[in-house]
């Protein structure tokens, strides 16, 4: 059975640099066996934003994917804060929310894009957790998609 860590690498994927708070709030923070992780956006590799609302400026296909490049960057802050992914034991919640055109309805499939990322990291027993993904009218800077997550430490 591979480790969390064993699990990332075997994708290939790279980790954006973790971000930095946009306010006045903590990236992440630990509660007893807790981590829960402030909301995340569309970090990419050179510190850049994805941006556009789905259903206009994205298209579903690409609107997944950047819910994975938000899945990419808050397995960033929690390397860059507690050291491993090997930490965490499970993922608790996902709150998924995703900047549409008002007719958009398939706020899951976007959402899928970081839910199946963290399955494949802690395996499905313990990286898919339970799950809210919303639409929402605007989100910061005009990402696409932003996501907060509870997670259990070892």
């Amino acid at each position: 059975m591979n480790t969390p860590e064993e699990n990332f690498a075997a994708l290939g994927l790279n980790l954006p640099p973790a971000p930095k708070p946009l306010g006045v709030y903590k990236p992440c923070l630990v509660d007893g066996k807790y981590l829960y992780l402030s909301g995340h956006g569309t970090v990419q590799d050179d510190g850049t934003l994805i941006i556009g609302r789905i259903g206009a400026d994205i298209n579903m296909e690409d609107g997944k994917l950047a819910a994975r490049q938000v899945g990419l960057a808050m397995l960033a802050t929690i390397k860059a804060n507690i050291g491993s992914l090997d930490k965490v034991k499970r993922v608790i919640k996902v709150l998924g929310m995703v900047n549409c055109t008002p007719d958009f309805e398939r706020h899951p499939f976007i959402i899928n894009g970081a839910s199946e990322l963290f399955a494949k990291v802690w395996g499905e027993e313990n990286g898919i957790g339970v799950r809210s993904a919303v639409g929402m009218g605007s989100l910061p800077d005009n990402i696409p998609v932003e996501i907060e997550a509870l997670f259990e430490l070892v």
